[in-house]
């Protein structure tokens, strides 16, 4: 009996010191640089966000935030990469859309986002307007509808890029309006851009960093946004939603990710120390005239958005039969 009771003891000392130095290690986490891995090429919005706001967050966690550009392959090359380091909390995925739209998309994923990935928090989003060349006829929102349906699949609309955000808000309002547009999809935002400034095309759907361009040289008139509410940096722009669409709110997104298995005390850290980061004067001042909008809210409510924005793309992109193109 004593035997059976000195290994006992035996197992439980040692449980209890694994679990003292899982707990030591994620109190003193981070003790090391930590890697956030973008799908997305340096120089674009989300890059310009991950830049600015992980220099903040490498003061508040007292290490460096390293920044890694991963691209290829509608961004699941970035998502396996996260997926193959260790979860430990120094290797986090900084995801668009794919998270929600990919599983759609992409046939054959080795992983499933769902369970694969534990979100952390929504880290900014990214408004996009409805915007027309210079001298379209439209001059209203309510004046492009009425002559989409007066001119049905002769005006041009293009997003960037294929089954992204931009072409997911333009199959919603083609579906809403009941009108039928010429989708011209691109590869990148700046195609898209050049495009509508130099008259190619009728219209775009785009976010708002990324009309600038076309809007300062006058080339653009911007009709509407598809945000649930008006824009601080367009406040005179209505939303979609106000002119006879309740509920349309169709925003690109960002968000942050661990793989699942991460120590929970790590994830919540790293909230923390992002929202923190979101809320610095310098870094709100960096985005705002880009009309980006730093969010960092709470895993819980992160987590209960993305389960409803999963059932919006999931009915929109089955419904318009989007593909990857």
């Amino acid at each position: 009996m004593d035997a059976i009771k000195r290994r006992a003891f035996l197992g439980f000392a040692l449980a209890s010191l694994a679990a003292a130095r899982t707990a030591f290690a994620q109190q003193e986490w981070p003790s090391r640089s930590v890697h956030l891995i973008l799908p997305f090429p340096p120089g674009g919005g989300a890059d310009t966000v991950a830049r600015a706001v992980a220099a903040r967050l490498a003061e508040i966690l007292g290490q460096a935030v390293v920044i890694e550009n991963r691209t290829g392959g509608n961004a699941v090359i970035a998502a396996a990469a996260v997926l193959a380091a260790p979860r430990d909390g120094y290797t986090l995925l900084w995801d668009g859309a794919n998270q929600i739209t990919n599983p759609f998309l992409v046939r054959d994923l080795a992983f499933d986002y769902r369970t694969s990935f534990m979100p952390i928090t929504l880290l900014a989003r990214f408004p996009q307007v409805v915007a027309v060349r210079q001298d379209f006829p439209a001059r209203t929102i309510d004046e492009f509808i009425a002559h989409a349906r007066a001119h049905p699949a002769e005006v041009t609309c293009g997003t960037p890029p294929s089954a992204g955000m931009g072409h997911l808000a333009l199959e919603r309002l083609q579906q809403r309006a009941g009108i039928r547009l010429i989708h011209t999809p691109y590869r990148g935002a700046p195609d898209a851009a050049r495009e509508i400034q130099g008259g190619h095309i009728d219209s775009v759907i785009m976010t708002t960093s990324t009309i600038r361009g076309p809007l300062e040289a006058g080339k653009v008139r911007i009709l509407a946004v598809t945000s649930a509410a008006r824009l601080a940096v367009f406040p005179e722009v209505p939303t979609l939603a106000e002119r006879g669409f309740p509920g349309f709110d169709m925003d690109d997104f960002n968000g942050l990710y661990a793989p699942a298995g991460t120590p929970p005390a790590v994830i919540a850290r790293m909230q923390a120390a992002v929202a923190q980061a979101m809320r610095d004067p310098a870094v709100l001042a960096r985005m705002a005239p880009l009309g980006t909008v730093l969010v960092g809210n709470a895993t819980d409510v992160f987590a209960a958005w993305l389960v409803a924005q999963r059932d919006v793309v999931e009915g929109i992109i089955r419904d318009a039969r989007i593909t990857l193109s």
